[in-house]
C-alpha cells in the first residue's frame, strides 16, 4: 500500500509539473488553427466577423476568469462570515492600489499585438504565421537589454540570427502558395463586367450581399466569399505583433520588478484585463469599426469557430498564469518546439500544407533556435572568478556529536569541559582555591613562572 501511494503522489508531481507547459502548446497550436480557419471560411450570413469584436470579449472572458480566481485568493485569507461584498470591495482597493496604473502600456501592447494577430492569421498560412512570430524571442531579448540592462551571451546572438535566417527561408513563396495560385488579374482591379461573368460569381459564391453598383462594394463581395491571401500584409502583421508582444511582456516584467507590494499573479491579470478592455473597446470597437457595426451589429458573422477562437485565446492568458506559478524555467522552450511542431502538423492535415525546401528548412532553424535560446541546460555555466578558493568550512564538524576524537579517546555529548594541554609548568603544580584539590597543599609557584592562559593556545606542547 505505501509503494501503491508513493507511486501515485510521484505521479501526481509529474502530472502537475507537465500540464501547464502541455496546455500552453495546445492552446497555442489550436488558436493559430483555429483562427485561420475562421477568416478563410465560408462567412455566416454572408458577413464576416470583425477582428476588434473579436479582441474585445476575448478581454472581456479574460476579465470574468481572473476575476474569479482572484476573489476566490482573497476568500481564503478571508474571515468566513465575511460578506460577498466585503470581498469584492476590498479586492477593488488592491487591483486599484499602488502601481497598478503602470500595467496600463503593457495592456494597450496586448490588445495592438492581438488585433496585428487577426490581420496576421487572415493574410498568412497558419504554420507560416506561427514560425514567424517566433520572432518575439528576439524582440523580447532587445528589449530586454534595452530596458532591464540584460546580457546576452554571444551563442544567443547565434541562436537569433539564426532564427531571422529561418523566418527568412519560411517567407519564401512557392507554387504551392494560395496567393501564387490566383490569377493575377483577381489580385488587381478585375470586376465582373457582364451579366455572364456576374452569374459565374454568384453561382461560385451564394452568399454574396447586394450593393450599390461600385466597384468598392462588389469587390468587398468577393473578398468576403472567397478571400485572398496578401502575404506582404500578413508578414508585417506578425512582425508587428511580435514587436508589440516583446514590449508587453518586457515591459511587465519591468513592473513586477520594480514593484515593492506582493500581489498575486491572479490580480495582476485582473489589472490587465481592466486596462485593456477600454482601448479594445474605444480605439477597436467603437473608432474603428463603429459604422459597420451600427449597420449590421455587433455580432455580425459570428459562428461556432468564432466564439471558439475567443475562448482559446482567453485561455491562453490562463495557462500563461498556470506556467508561471507551477512549471519549471526550461518548460518554456518545449511549450514552444511543440506548439510549432502542432501546428504545421495541423496544417498539413486540415489546410493541405505542402512542404518545400525552404520552409522546411526555415522552420527546422526556427525549432533549432527557439528551443535552444530559452533553455538553461545548454547555457554555459558561469565560470568562477577565484579558483583557488578554499572549500567552505564546515561548522557541524567543530561539533562535539560524540564519538571519538583525534587521539582516540571517547567523546560524551554536551561535554562543554575544557582541557588544558600538557605544560612544564603544570607538572610541578598548580595553586588552587579548591578544598578538595590534591595541589592545595603545594606551595605557591612564583609569579614569574606563572603563565597567562593564552599561551596555552599560541604554544605546541611538541616544541618543549
Amino acid at each position: 500500500m505505501g509503494d501503491r501511494a508513493q507511486r501515485q503522489s510521484s505521479w501526481l508531481r509529474v502530472a502537475t509539473r507537465n500540464a501547464p507547459w502541455t496546455l500552453l502548446a495546445a492552446q497555442s497550436a489550436a488558436f493559430v488553427l483555429l483562427s485561420h480557419y475562421s477568416r478563410v471560411m465560408p462567412p455566416a450570413g454572408g458577413k464576416r466577423y470583425l477582428t476588434s469584436t473579436a479582441v474585445f470579449l476575448n478581454e472581456v472572458v479574460k476579465l470574468a476568469i481572473s476575476l474569479t480566481m482572484a476573489l476566490y485568493d482573497v476568500s481564503k485569507s478571508a474571515s468566513p462570515s465575511m460578506p460577498a461584498t466585503s470581498l469584492f470591495f476590498q479586492l477593488t482597493n488592491v487591483v486599484f492600489s499602488g502601481d497598478s496604473w503602470k500595467l496600463a502600456v503593457p495592456a494597450a501592447l496586448d490588445v495592438l499585438s492581438n488585433s496585428l494577430v487577426y490581420i496576421a492569421v487572415s493574410n498568412l498560412r497558419a504554420a507560416t504565421f506561427q514560425v514567424t512570430f517566433q520572432l518575439k524571442f528576439l524582440t523580447t531579448a532587445i528589449f530586454g537589454l534595452m530596458l532591464l540592462k540584460r546580457s546576452i551571451a554571444p551563442h544567443k546572438w547565434g541562436l537569433l540570427l539564426l532564427l531571422v535566417v529561418g523566418v527568412a527561408l519560411v517567407q519564401i513563396p512557392d507554387a504551392s502558395s494560395e496567393e501564387m495560385t490566383l490569377p493575377d488579374e483577381s489580385a488587381h482591379h478585375h470586376f465582373p463586367r457582364s451579366l455572364e461573368e456576374w452569374k459565374a460569381v454568384k453561382e461560385a459564391a451564394g452568399n454574396l450581399y447586394k450593393r450599390s453598383a461600385t466597384y468598392e462594394g462588389i469587390e468587398e463581395d468577393m473578398q468576403t466569399a472567397e478571400p485572398h491571401l496578401h502575404t506582404a500584409v500578413g508578414l508585417l502583421a506578425a512582425i508587428g505583433a511580435s514587436f508589440a508582444s516583446g514590449l508587453a511582456g518586457v515591459n511587465f516584467e519591468k513592473v513586477l520588478k520594480d514593484s515593492t507590494a506582493s500581489i498575486s499573479m491572479w490580480v495582476r491579470n485582473v489589472q490587465l484585463a481592466i486596462y485593456s478592455v477600454f482601448p479594445a473597446l474605444f480605439i477597436g470597437v467603437v473608432f474603428r469599426d463603429g459604422d459597420k457595426i451600427a449597420n449590421n451589429g455587433f455580432f455580425q458573422g459570428y459562428n461556432w469557430a468564432v466564439w471558439s477562437t475567443i475562448i482559446l485565446q482567453a485561455l491562453g492568458g490562463i495557462f500563461s498564469v498556470l506556467y508561471i506559478t507551477y512549471a519549471q524555467r526550461d518548460t518554456e522552450t518545449l511549450a514552444t518546439t511543440i506548439s510549432v511542431t502542432l501546428c504545421i502538423l495541423g496544417s498539413m492535415w486540415f489546410f493541405a500544407l505542402e512542404f518545400t525546401a525552404s520552409f522546411f528548412l526555415g522552420s527546422a532553424a526556427v525549432l533549432v533556435a527557439s528551443h535552444y535560446y530559452g533553455n538553461p541546460i545548454f547555457s554555459p555555466s558561469p565560470t568562477k572568478a577565484v579558483s583557488n578558493r578554499p572549500p567552505p568550512i564546515r561548522i557541524d564538524s567543530y561539533e562535539k556529536n560524540g564519538g571519538v576524537d583525534e587521539k582516540g579517546s571517547s567523546v560524551t555529548p554536551n561535554d562543554f569541559s575544557i582541557q588544558l594541554p600538557t605544560t612544564p609548568f603544570l607538572s610541578d603544580g598548580v595553586s588552587t582555591s579548591r578544598p578538595t584539590s590534591p595541589a592545595a597543599g603545594h606551595a605557591r609557584t612564583s609569579a614569574s613562572r606563572q603563565v597567562s592562559a593564552s599561551s596555552y593556545f599560541d604554544k605546541d606542547p611538541r616544541d618543549t
